[in-house]
């Protein structure tokens, strides 16, 4: 039977400053910065009582209307009103609905980070209270702002990044993500138009099969993960075979050939494969090369056919993949202690034996995260088949002609938001593509161990 751990009463945490604090403390909860007052930290309490009236002065002044805009999104619709003083028609802006949206999202932000700023008040009050009780020494504000420029550096050079990735990352994903739960679409785009809360409506039309809109849906997620298997695997195959092809005692010139491969990477890529999709088209210089040499009558379907389309751009993946995975695997392979191949080769082990029990495990214990990231970068590949394809061809089944048989999710996502304006359904697809993406990339991380067993080949 467990022994329960039992929580010590004075460590430092704002559970424990509400249940053993003193009454300084816990006046802290209401007023922010008294158990530092009372502690004689007054630099540090006015720092807090401040954030405490700026919080509510906010709030005041612009948060409870922007939480008010967030539930309704907009009640004034825009238009044209008759003025009966001027006897004319005036046209009228009306509430923007995006707007109501961005500013009640910040708004939540700020009460996330007050209540943040708040706990860390509670704690900071019961610790001057501790360490008042114990005789120990309690730092002026001054030795604070001293201590960020040395023992406490990381805390002041991860500020900065720390606020950015909240203002330009996380602030913008919730606001997408809140989208997905709204009709922003073609139909209502603010200013002139609202558009409202519609709760799980969105998911319910895309993952249902019974319309053109959950049929595309099925059909492209199967579609991105076939190509997402197929440009992951081939590449990492083929990558490995190259890198042990170079790598043989008794290849020549191994730099120049790893100098030949590394040129498709030095070559930009969208350069490459614009130059590839020119040269497939029914017109391009493999059919005529091809017509010209007598080998086919008509041009081959590069772009035209569904199947063909997509043998293609798994193939020009391939060109502008592998070599990265040659590169990895060759640093790799120098790498693999020469040791093992000589006690293997004095076994009697051949090279398939040496290969898949010895270099095979270690390749693949050092590049399963680059692997699992690879498929996943693979799943939001937008470059290669937009560039190649753009989704081409375009199938009428697909939500009446808005995705392509070579679509993946994303590049469907980019033609939704950009061309068609369906703001909810982008979000939509951007949701479940996080989903996808996070539950393959946790699972596979769990099931390789490599995080768990860093010392394996040590």
């Amino acid at each position: 039977m467990k022994k329960q751990k039992v929580k010590d009463p004075e460590e430092i945490t704002f559970r424990n400053a509400l249940a053993h604090g003193d009454a300084a403390t816990r006046c802290s909860a209401v007023i922010m910065g008294a158990g530092n007052f009372a502690h004689r930290q007054i630099g540090k309490g006015l720092m807090y009582l401040a954030v405490e009236l700026l919080f509510f002065l906010y709030m005041a002044e612009l948060g409870v209307g922007f939480l008010k805009g967030l539930v309704t999104l907009g009640t004034n619709k825009g238009g044209e009103v008759w003025n009966d003083a001027k006897q004319v028609y005036e046209y009228t802006s009306g509430d923007n609905s995006m707007l109501f949206l961005l500013y009640g999202t910040f708004t939540l932000f700020v009460i996330f980070c007050f209540a943040m700023v708040w706990a860390d008040g509670l704690r900071s009050a019961y610790k001057s209270q501790i360490y008042a009780k114990h005789g120990r020494h309690l730092n002026t504000f001054a030795e604070d702002i001293r201590s960020l420029f040395d023992g406490n550096l990381y805390k002041f050079l991860l500020s900065g990044p720390l606020v950015c990735i909240f203002a330009f990352t996380i602030v913008p994903l919730v606001f997408m993500a809140l989208i997905a739960f709204t009709n922003y679409d073609q139909h209502h785009q603010p200013p002139g138009s609202l558009f409202h809360w519609v709760g799980l409506e969105n998911f319910q039309a895309m993952l249902s099969s019974d319309n053109g809109l959950g049929y595309a849906f099925w059909h492209i997620l199967g579609w991105t993960i076939v190509w997402a298997i197929f440009a992951t695997f081939l590449n990492y195959i083929f990558g490995i075979v190259l890198a042990l092809i170079i790598n043989r005692r008794d290849t020549k010139l191994k730099s120049l050939w790893r100098f030949i491969f590394v040129l498709s990477i030095a070559v930009p890529q969208f350069v490459s494969l614009l130059i590839m999709r020119t040269m497939l088209q029914p017109d391009g210089a493999v059919n005529v090369l091809l017509k010209n040499a007598g080998l086919i009558q008509k041009s081959l379907p590069f772009w035209t056919d569904a199947t063909w389309a997509r043998v293609t751009v798994i193939i020009i993946n391939l060109w502008v993949g592998i070599p990265f995975t040659m590169l990895q695997v060759t640093g790799i392979l120098q790498n693999i202690p020469k040791e093992l191949y000589e006690a293997a080769e004095m076994d009697g082990a051949g090279p398939l034996t040496i290969f898949f029990k010895i270099t095979m495990p270690y390749i693949l214990f050092v590049t399963t995260p680059y692997l699992i990231t690879s498929f996943v970068g693979n799943i939001n590949n937008f470059n290669v088949i937009y560039l190649l394809t753009g989704g081409a061809p375009v199938s009428m089944d697909y939500n009446n002609g808005t995705a392509g048989k070579t679509d993946l999710l994303v590049t469907w996502l980019y033609k939704l938001t950009i061309d068609k304006k369906n703001y909810n359904y982008g979000a939509v697809i951007s949701i479940l593509v996080f989903i996808l993406s996070a539950t393959f990339s946790l699972i596979a991380l769990k099931k390789s161990k490599v995080l768990e067993n860093e010392e394996a080949f040590q």
